[in-house]
């Protein structure tokens, strides 16, 4: 069987559609390009916004016309919130967020018997994503990748689900509650992806803040990120979105004693003004993250903080707005993901009164976009002088691209291969490009 995926969303959605695809394969299946030629197509499709379902749902009419003779087989988010909508759009097959082994046996099922089927969530017709009460085992994508293949980096999920219910969010709905990989069980991934040759291993999930806590008197995110930290020692260990109220001084002082693990953390903010956060249901207050910040930077000195922001929530005044701005230059981060607020249906955020406009929206997303650029800069310009260990992903018009470990893209003239971390000394920064120098050993 000749299959190719196309993937919308997240980082878990990657890493649910690199396990699919190495289930396939150790089947005996062929992965092609869309557009080659294949027997069916697999759309993992994202509902976090009402863009990403519009796009999802434009990435099947997609498959449908590059790929006229195949069998469009559908999963993700968009469809076990909707199924009825993604089989409105012609899929032959349509799955949920779990599940994933079960919709890979109906895939070839399906291609055998070469006719319509329609097959409901990862277990029965019906399935609740809230009746999961163990999270689904795949294993890394990049443990069954071609030996030639690049091992830069890969993906490791640990937890699913999300208990927050935040009011703009509908992924508790598609995703269910919190679930967490054993610790014994995620160590022993990094294990493998490090004797693999993985440079950079990701620690992901949809909030592994909450990791452990559907495990009685179990670890929690401090402990499995020690443990992988341990299981993989030739690798950097790079942790996805958190949230805040997380980083304690114990959480921060543990995580510093780490050696292989990124300076690199990355905030699941949303907005830095408290009456904004509480319509939200966010649990914390603007001052929380600003601490928090504070005791990351003297934990982990010259580290790069990112973090997530919407603009134009129901209800964002003028002034709010403004309380916002005030805190992104207060907290000086040295990226952001900015997103102008977009009501997703079944969300107590899109029924909410004081909703803005979607001009005034996307201003406000256009003036924090710019001042986030500005920090970006200055985080750049401050790195100038020290030196970062790189990881080499490419090569660019005739120079090494790589990124550090507090997030920097780094571009070096000479000196660099592919899939190696080197020390390169920052030398300039030109055209929000920054350019550095390998050094030798001891240089």
């Amino acid at each position: 069987m000749r299959f190719c995926t196309v993937t919308l969303g997240c980082k878990v959605n990657q890493f649910e559609t690199q396990a699919t695809e190495s289930i396939l394969i150790s089947r005996g299946n062929m992965q092609v390009k869309a557009g080659e030629g294949c027997d069916v197509c697999i759309v993992n499709t994202c509902a976090v916004t009402a863009e990403s379902e519009r796009k999802s749902r434009q990435a099947v009419r997609r498959m449908k016309k590059l790929e006229p003779g195949a069998l469009v087989a559908v999963c993700g988010c968009l469809s076990q919130l909707d199924n009825s909508a993604v089989e409105r759009l012609g899929a032959d097959l349509i799955g949920g967020s779990g599940g994933r082994s079960d919709f890979v046996n109906a895939v070839e099922k399906l291609c055998a018997q070469r006719k319509r089927q329609i097959e409901i969530g990862p277990v029965s017709i019906g399935d609740n994503s809230f009746d999961r009460k163990t999270m689904e085992e795949l294993q890394p994508g990049a443990l069954f990748s071609r030996p030639s293949a690049a091992r830069t980096r890969a993906l490791l999920k640990i937890q699913d689900g999300c208990d927050n219910f935040c009011a703009y969010c509908i992924v508790p709905y598609a995703r269910g509650n919190s679930r967490s990989l054993p610790l014994e069980r995620a160590a022993g991934y990094a294990r493998r992806l490090d004797e693999s040759g993985v440079k950079e291993i990701i620690v992901t999930g949809i909030e592994i803040s909450s990791y452990g806590r559907d495990i009685e008197c179990g670890p929690g995110l401090v402990d499995v990120v020690r443990e992988i930290c341990a299981a993989a020692p030739n690798a950097r260990i790079r942790l996805g979105s958190l949230d805040p109220r997380v980083l304690k001084e114990d959480f921060c002082g543990e995580l510093s004693t780490l050696r292989n693990l990124c300076a690199h953390f990355h905030l699941s903010l949303q907005s830095g003004c408290d009456d904004t956060l509480r319509r939200m249901g966010r649990k914390y207050e603007a001052s929380f993250i600003l601490d928090a910040i504070a005791l990351l930077r003297r934990c982990f000195p010259d580290c790069g903080i990112t973090a997530d922001l919407i603009t134009g929530f129901p209800g964002e005044t003028v002034e709010e707005f403004e309380q916002t701005l005030e805190f992104i230059k207060s907290a000086a981060f040295s990226d952001m993901h900015i997103f102008p607020f977009s009501p997703r249906p079944g969300t107590r955020a899109a029924d909410m009164p004081g909703q803005i406009e979607k001009s005034v929206r996307r201003d406000r997303a256009r003036v924090a976009t710019e001042l986030a650029a500005e920090m970006a800069e200055a985080f750049k310009v401050s790195q100038i002088g020290k030196t970062v260990d790189v990881l080499f992903e490419r090569k660019r018009g005739g120079h090494w691209i790589g990124h550090s470990g507090n997030y920097l893209e780094v571009a070096a003239k000479e000196g660099g291969s592919r899939n190696s971390v080197l020390p390169v000394k920052i030398t300039e920064v030109k055209d929000g490009a920054v350019w550095g120098q390998v050094l030798t050993i001891g240089g």
